[in-house]
């Protein structure tokens, strides 16, 4: 049931940041971050009404709170990237910054993975070289060329993005499962709190047009079901594991860039985006 669950906040994490990212197209990043993690609020408090009692402290609202700040963070860097650059390029890379996280914090707390995890880790920075190179065609003649598709400061913005969110999954695992939901809505309710304050003391309007406000309501809404869904995998498995699946969250937003936005890859970037599959499955072994 956890790999079901970790699976299945994979693909609504990645449909999420293909919505968010989609829309940050059309409206500043700022408003899409607020409207949609208001949205976000509403779909836990409803959430929570189905759900059993839960016993919550203290403890855990700290530590969804601070979930919340880092996983805010994040994704200020993560939707400013998806706006500006290639989405099939810039999510593979914040994935596997994601997952290396965890696996770092579980050495540094004394586990004593395999070998198999550490080559994972290995072959993912290989795999990030990999993905940021495109062959595009230069000058008159037609030729083709190797050059980056990505600039450096978007590659620096999507590994801070992955590690951002790899801090989110350890934080928001460190919340007692009886807490139930209750870590979500601590997490959500300091993010848009946090941006709030932000928008106010730089004077930013939060509007959006009509036209996109359907699709900020449905990047809140999928983007509390991927947590949802982590959250309660979280409650039945390892966070190595869990956080691992929960990772493979690019590939989805690849094929809806892919089909809607056409974006096509090349040779290199296709080699780049398996080798950080595989590097993911790695680094969940042991």
């Amino acid at each position: 049931m956890a790999i079901l669950l970790a699976l299945a906040s994979a693909v609504l994490y990645g449909a999420a940041d293909f919505l968010g990212g989609f829309a940050s197209k059309r409206a500043s990043t700022l408003s899409v971050l607020v409207l949609s993690q208001l949205v976000s609020v509403a779909t836990v408090l409803a959430a929570l009404c189905v759900f059993p009692r839960a016993t919550v402290h203290e403890i855990d609202l700290v530590w969804g709170a601070g979930a919340g700040l880092i996983g805010g963070a994040g994704l200020v860097l993560f939707y400013r990237g998806l706006a500006t650059g290639t989405m099939s390029v810039f999510a593979p890379i914040t994935g596997v910054a994601a997952i290396a996280v965890p696996v770092l914090v579980g050495l540094f707390d004394g586990e004593r993975p395999r070998p198999t995890p550490l080559l994972g880790i290995v072959l993912a920075a290989v795999s990030v070289v990999c993905v940021s190179v495109a062959v595009v065609p230069r000058g008159a003649d037609g030729r083709r060329s190797n050059r980056a598709a990505i600039s450096g400061r978007e590659l620096a913005t999507a590994l801070a993005a992955g590690v951002a969110f790899g801090c989110f999954y350890v934080a928001i695992k460190h919340a007692s499962p009886t807490a139930g939901l209750w870590p979500l809505f601590a997490a959500r309710g300091m993010s848009v709190v946090a941006y709030a304050i932000v928008a106010a003391a730089t004077g930013r309007t939060l509007r959006a047009s009509r036209a996109v406000l359907p699709i900020i309501a449905w990047t809140g809404v999928v983007d509390m079901l991927a947590n949802i869904c982590f959250l309660l995998a979280l409650d039945r498995g390892m966070l190595s594991l869990v956080g691992t699946l929960a990772s493979l969250y690019p590939a989805a937003t690849v094929v809806l860039a892919r089909i809607v936005l056409r974006e096509r890859l090349g040779a290199v970037q296709g080699v780049g985006l398996g080798m950080a599959m595989v590097a993911v499955g790695l680094m969940s072994v042991g």
